[in-house]
């Protein structure tokens, strides 16, 4: 016996991906539904062999449904999700509405799998924003073992973090640059992202940091360890999927890079690359459609006390957001609701 599983937000990047990692999962469907807007409605869209089509989620009745994965935006999370929640069906959302709800767990599966239990507060689990994610991955075994106490990271982060927009605008520009009267000036960025880096990801706040980096900061926290202090700078860059960091780490007790090598390959969805020579690291393009967590350049920071590097990369539609939200789901079907 499997599960009533509905997909709101299908015929976006982060939806269609929930779909494709439902079925490359074997995630147990009894039955399942596609929504988006009214302005969609019909679109036919892909699950495995099966072609389905888009239904209004104004519309939607969402009694009798298990699991919700919402990939709409918060404004629209902030209309649905109590509406699917009220009716019984347990939503995990991809949006950042709920994040910071001390009632809404907000769960990395790898990281802190306990915490599915306070789903039952309102029936929203939270699911934390793509740079938060893949981070977290990598920090806790580190963690566990040397207790961390600082962490400095600066973001590379991928234009479909910013939707299909950002890809059709990276698109769009670099064709530009080679085809004259195709210049394509900035509409979804900032400032031109072709051939260019861009320092603000979301707004800025009062303190000088954009709210990506407050995400990263607060979420960190919320997901392992308060205690743990965080500084982040966040970067869009010219790649289409995959985001990349570079974490400095301060610890209590000193760690070995070896010692942390060995760690990070035997933890959960982690997978280390890390040859000292020409190539012998993860690039963005080379994680495109991996469920992994790729670390590289582990190495011990001489200018603190108990610090090491190391370099990060995963594909963000996928551990980022999609297969993030899937593992909740698988979680919460293993050790509550239990019917697959």
């Amino acid at each position: 016996m499997g599960y009533k599983v509905v997909v709101a937000g299908a015929t976006g990047n982060v939806g269609r991906e929930m779909l494709n990692i439902l079925e490359e999962r074997q995630f147990p469907v009894d039955e399942i539904a596609v929504l988006a807007s009214r302005r969609s409605q019909g679109t036919e869209v892909s699950f495995g062999d099966k072609t389905l089509k888009i239904k209004d989620i104004e519309q939607f009745d969402w009694t009798g449904w298990d699991i919700a994965l919402f990939a709409i935006g918060s404004d629209a999370t902030k209309i649905h999700a109590p509406k699917a929640a009220a009716a019984g069906c347990v939503v995990i959302d991809n949006s950042s509405l709920y994040r910071y709800d001390p009632d809404v767990p907000l769960i990395v599966p790898e990281v802190n799998p306990e915490a599915i239990h306070g789903y039952a507060k309102k029936n929203i689990i939270a699911n934390p924003n793509c740079s938060t994610a893949q981070m977290v991955v990598a920090l806790k075994p580190l963690h566990d073992r040397a207790r961390i106490k600082r962490v400095v990271v600066s973001t590379y982060q991928s234009v479909s973090g910013a939707g299909k927009d950002g890809m059709d605008e990276l698109w769009d520009q670099t064709k530009g640059m080679y085809v004259p009267g195709q210049e394509k000036a900035p509409n979804k960025f900032q400032k031109q992202i072709a051939f260019n880096v861009i320092p603000q990801i979301d707004v800025f706040m009062e303190d000088g940091s954009t709210k990506e980096e407050w995400k990263m900061v607060v979420e960190t926290k919320k997901i392992m360890d308060t205690s743990i202090k965080v500084t982040a700078t966040c970067v869009r860059v010219p790649v289409f999927v995959g985001h990349s960091e570079s974490i400095n780490i301060e610890f209590e007790d000193f760690l070995d890079e070896d010692e942390a090598r060995d760690i990070l390959r035997e933890a959960p969805g982690v997978m280390v690359i890390d040859k000292r020579e020409p190539g012998g690291y993860i690039t963005p393009v080379e994680c495109v459609g991996d469920y992994a967590t790729f670390i590289s350049r582990i190495r011990q920071d001489g200018t603190v006390e108990n610090g090491l590097n190391l370099w990060c990369v995963s594909d963000n539609l996928r551990k980022g957001a999609a297969l993030n939200a899937v593992q909740i789901a698988e979680l919460l079907g293993n050790r509550v609701l239990k019917k697959g």
